[in-house]
């Protein structure tokens, strides 16, 4: 489903104490290659619809979501469209570690300087070890489970800068992503520009490769699972809306008007959805609110819970 998106595009500087990603929506009319969810998934009925115009029009926002299930059912919303990711991005800096750095390396101490921390914003474990450093193995950990902007930069910077991570997206099947810039950078957007936006249908996709195709060894999987199972920053976003019983492993990222959530979500039945929700508030000038995503996380869920009674 594509839609008209809000007129405003805002230009939104991340300030270094925000905590993730800030930006709105870009132009989304340059044609793109289709991504591997085109033509791998199942289309199914969503009776949502009107559930999730009632919250765009209650918070005045503009909503986006892909979720897909197993036997490849697959709802969205604005799925080709384009939202600014945010901190989101961290779990694929995360995840194209293993692929383009040995385990040696991966394993050996990195440091950083007080001036890179003041540069990155919200670093709120690599501002602790300035003197000790640490492994990029913690670093993406750190990225993932506390959204630590320079951690997440040093990770990046292993894998080739922001054009490895776009890299490591194509080969998970993400045609739409355009990662330009790191942390803080990251979240700013502008009028007319596909810079540091993606598609919801984009990374639900790549999130699922992650995860299901051999892009990462078994153990590594794993691990990105528990880091965000544990993450410190999303339990108010898809994980409040998700029906009891029902595990949620998470990246949140936002800042300014912008709040967004991937997640691997998992049925008491053991089902798993792959699920990216994101919006934007139409006022350039509000800041964002956990409670949207909740809601819509609350909506989309419902449609995959088993009929009751």
């Amino acid at each position: 489903m594509s839609r008209r998106l809000p007129a405003f595009v805002a230009l939104v500087a991340l300030a270094v104490t925000s905590t993730v990603g800030c930006g709105s929506i870009a132009d989304h009319s340059s044609p793109l290659e289709p991504t591997a969810s085109d033509t791998a998934t199942i289309a199914a009925p969503f009776s949502g619809i009107a559930a999730i115009e009632a919250i765009e029009r209650e918070h005045d926002v503009t909503v986006g979501f892909a979720a897909l299930g197993d036997g490849g059912r697959t709802l969205e919303y604005a799925g080709d469209d384009r939202f600014a990711y945010a901190s989101t991005l961290k779990v694929f800096v995360a995840a194209a570690l293993p692929d383009a750095v040995p385990a040696d390396d991966r394993a050996a101490d990195v440091r950083w300087t007080q001036a890179q921390v003041d540069a990155s914003g919200y670093s709120p474990v690599t501002s602790q070890h300035i003197d000790a450093g640490s492994t990029l193995e913690a670093l993406a950990e750190a990225a993932v489970r506390t959204s630590d902007n320079t951690a997440a930069n040093l990770v990046m910077d292993a894998v080739g800068g922001p054009a490895g991570v776009e890299a490591y997206l194509r080969e998970l099947g993400d045609a739409a992503s355009v990662v330009t810039d790191h942390e803080p950078e990251l979240n700013t957007v502008t009028a007319g520009s596909e810079r540091n936006t993606t598609k919801p249908m984009a990374f639900a996709t790549a999130l699922q490769q992650v995860f299901e195709s051999d892009s990462l060894p078994e153990a590594e999987r794993r691990m990105l699972l528990e880091w965000m199972s544990d993450n410190a920053t999303g339990d108010a976003l898809i994980r409040a809306g998700a029906p009891s019983g029902w595990t949620v492993a998470d990246k949140s990222g936002g800042a300014g008007g912008v709040r967004n959530d991937i997640a691997v979500v998992t049925t008491p039945k053991g089902e798993r959805l792959y699920v990216a929700i994101f919006t934007a508030e139409n006022d350039p000038t509000a800041t964002y609110s956990d409670a949207v995503v909740e809601e819509v996380a609350r909506v989309v869920l419902a449609e995959f819970a088993p009929p009751s009674g």
